[in-house]
């Protein structure tokens, strides 16, 4: 199917809800984190609900990387707390940042797990470089404003997938 491309591995809420521990019982070694709209809001600091996370996917043992296609500075200023590897402008949804970033962590593609909030990008990016993908929705998804053209295509992909109505589902 065309569209399969652009579909994730896994869904889940938020980056809350992901059972990391069952994600390295299954082999996951790494995680590449989407910044904005994913872990916090478009443009925000992290918060302590955000280091805490990390502190916790940590001790677990699973390595992660901020893969953001923003600047050195914003991508900074988010991981002053956090303090993890990360690659800024990355370019994504080019599967070589992708590469980079798994080969940055010393694990490989199947060891490695994408969370993101966008179709066209994280998802799209995971798939095109052989990496499995968790869609969370994004920040705001609940609010009623003007999200941009981009969001309403992933809308209506996800509800081509059964995936658009309330929560996530199975």
């Amino acid at each position: 199917m065309f569209l399969k491309k652009y579909y994730p591995s896994e869904y889940a809420e938020d980056v809350f809800s992901i059972d990391y521990a069952e994600l390295y019982r299954r082999g996951c070694r790494a995680i590449l984190f989407d910044i904005d709209n994913t872990l916090v809001a478009h443009g925000a600091d992290s918060t302590e609900e955000v280091d805490e996370l990390f502190r916790h996917i940590h001790s677990i043992g699973l390595k992660t990387l901020l893969l953001s296609n923003n600047n050195k500075k914003r991508i900074e200023r988010f991981n002053q707390n956090i303090h993890t590897t990360y690659l800024e402008e990355a370019g994504k949804p080019d599967p070589a940042c992708y590469l980079k970033a798994v080969e940055m962590l010393g694990v490989t593609r199947e060891e490695t797990i994408v969370v993101g909030d966008q179709l066209f990008t994280d998802i799209y990016g995971a798939n095109r470089a052989g990496i499995a993908s968790i869609l969370v929705k994004y920040i705001g998804y609940y609010k009623k404003e003007w999200k941009g053209y981009t969001r309403y295509i992933e809308k209506i992909l996800l509800l081509l997938k059964g995936k658009g109505r309330g929560t996530w589902g199975k």
